[in-house]
Formats: C-alpha cells, structure tokens, sequence
C-alpha cells in the first residue's frame, strides 16, 4: 500500500482571509515503511503575500526567503503526479484540505480528493482514541515517547516524519499482517488459493514482559469504551480447575 503523510504551511490560519499556502512536504511510505529521501516531496512557495504575524512566529518563513521560490501554479502538477492515487495522511486533514482545494481551484484543477485514494485524519483518529486529551502532534509525540527536540519551529517536513512515527504507533507498528506469496500457485495455476508450501511456520511465544503489556493496554482499551473491549470478548475463558 502506498501511503504519503502530508502537511502544509501557510500564511494565516484562515483561508477564507486570502491566506495562501508557503510550503509543502510529502513524506512516502510503502507498505509501513519510510521510502528513501528521493522520493519524497518537499517545496517551499512563493505565496505571494506577507504572513500574519501569527503564523510567521509558527514558521518562521519569511517574505525575503520565499520571494525568489516558485509559485504554487509551477509546482502544482509535479505536486499531483505524486500524491495521485495515494492514501493520504494528514494531522488535522480539514486545514490542509481546504488549503489545498483553494490553490487547485485557482487553476481549475478541482478538489484535491479528486486527484488521491482516501484522506486519514489522524487529529480524528486521536480524538477517539484519547478522549478529552490534548492531540496536536506535540501532544501525540509525549505520549507516544516520539523524540521531537529537533523541532525548534514548525516546519511541514519534520511534521511529516514525526507524523509518521505517531501514525504507526497510532495503528500498533506493524508491518503487515499479509506474507508474500509471490510465485506459490495452486494446481490448476488461478493462484486463488495461494499458500506457503514446505516452508516451516516458526511460532514465537510471548514474553512476561509481553504479556504484561498486552495486559496493561487491554486495559487502557477497557477504560475508554467503559466496559469490555472487543479483545475481551474474543479471548478464550479459562476452564474449570485452570487456575488450580
């Protein structure tokens, strides 16, 4: 699965105020893993206007630096050829959606949901998850013990990675839940029920450790839903004279 987290800077916080998009920073990952640097996406922009005092302390990208960059309408293309058809990843998706509508819609280039997969909100993702909690990044990176000394200023790439980090915590860090069965067909060679053939299935057991933390976030599971999570209910119950 290909999957990019995005995010932007602007020059105000209110698109409807005639703010403009400055910067933007698209980070891949492939099937849960980070692709190499080139191929990523980063841009600064031209936006054609001052920052709000505001959103200049954010960023710290001023007027000077960003008048020899190129304007959104030269990079908009090389911008869709690399997001297109991709799940997207945004922390707060609403913001940057709306920017991003915005820009493309000055050069008749329709709604940026036109042009990828599907849109993840991650801010909404959090909400759920931590109910009533801070979740703005910094937040999600405390809690998820995610190093972010590096961040002095907010800045669309180094977002982008820590993003990345919190998505995978967020979603428990796996790799993937699919083996590749690249090349083991059936008899008949439909390939529709593929399976590993003369491979020996190695089972890991669990630590104590292990265990205990599962235990401790199933519980943490159970206080926010208040009552039994779906892992509870789904565990075996154990038999007569198992705790003897």
């Amino acid at each position: 699965m290909r999957q990019i987290l995005l995010d932007t800077e602007t020059t105000g916080l209110r698109v409807e105020d005639g703010n403009r998009i400055l910067e933007i920073a698209a980070v891949e990952m492939v099937n849960r893993k980070l692709s190499a640097p080139e191929r990523h996406f980063h841009v600064y922009i031209n936006p054609e206007r001052d920052s709000e005092e505001g959103a200049l302390n954010v960023h710290g990208l001023t007027t000077d630096f960003l008048a020899d960059k190129p304007k959104f309408a030269a990079i908009a293309q090389q911008f869709l050829d690399f997001v297109r058809g991709a799940e997207i990843i945004i922390h707060n998706a609403p913001f940057d959606v709306g920017y991003l509508d915005m820009e493309l819609g000055r050069l008749g280039l329709g709604k940026f949901r036109d042009h990828v997969g599907n849109v993840v909100d991650t801010l909404a993702m959090a909400k759920e998850f931590f109910p009533g909690k801070r979740n703005n990044l910094d937040a999600l990176c405390d809690r998820y013990e995610i190093d972010r000394s590096n961040r002095v200023l907010h800045g669309a790439l180094i977002d982008c990675e820590l993003l990345s980090e919190v998505y995978l915590a967020m979603t428990r860090g796996q790799d993937s839940l699919l083996i590749d069965f690249h090349g083991v067909d059936d008899a008949d060679g439909s390939g529709a029920g593929r399976r590993l053939q003369g491979v020996p299935l190695i089972v890991s057991q669990p630590s104590a450790e292990e265990l205990a933390a599962h235990q401790a976030y199933l519980d943490e599971l159970d206080k926010i839903v208040k009552g039994d999570c779906l892992w509870r209910t789904l565990e075996p119950k154990p038999a007569a004279g198992d705790a003897a």
